[in-house]
């Protein structure tokens, strides 16, 4: 098998709280056995979250599709056509930036104001 990237789509049950959907999706990501978790992020409104994962084996491909702690959720999962690995994951967004924005990523971190919101970018103490 080649090494790809796949993207995860998760929708929780209706009923799921916010916080009970976000700690059951932590832990879905959290699994080694589903490669090599690069991004995720939880959705305001309906529960759940996307996660994108570098893939290796033919049992982490496999493992993706398995709900685990996500029983019950509706579960997709897709393949990705540039984003190889995970540092090919990051290179699609800066190619994103640029080829279509005309914006790098480097001016985009240099102008954003420190945000206690954000925490990649806190104000420092």
């Amino acid at each position: 098998m080649n090494e790809r990237c796949h993207l995860v789509y998760a929708l929780a049950p209706l009923g799921v709280n916010a916080r009970q959907a976000n700690e059951l999706f932590n832990e879905y990501i959290g699994d080694l056995d589903r490669g090599l978790a690069i991004y995720h992020d939880h959705f305001i409104g309906r529960h759940g979250g996307i996660a994108v994962f570098e893939v290796t084996t033919e049992e982490q491909k496999a493992k993706l599709d398995d709900p685990g702690p996500l029983e019950a959720w509706a579960i997709t999962s897709y393949p990705l056509t540039y984003s190889r690995t995970a540092v090919g994951f990051v290179a699609q967004a800066e190619f994103t930036l640029r080829a279509y924005r005309d914006v790098k990523l480097a001016e985009l971190i240099e102008n954003e104001e420190p945000d206690k919101r954000r925490w990649w970018n806190r104000p420092s103490d």
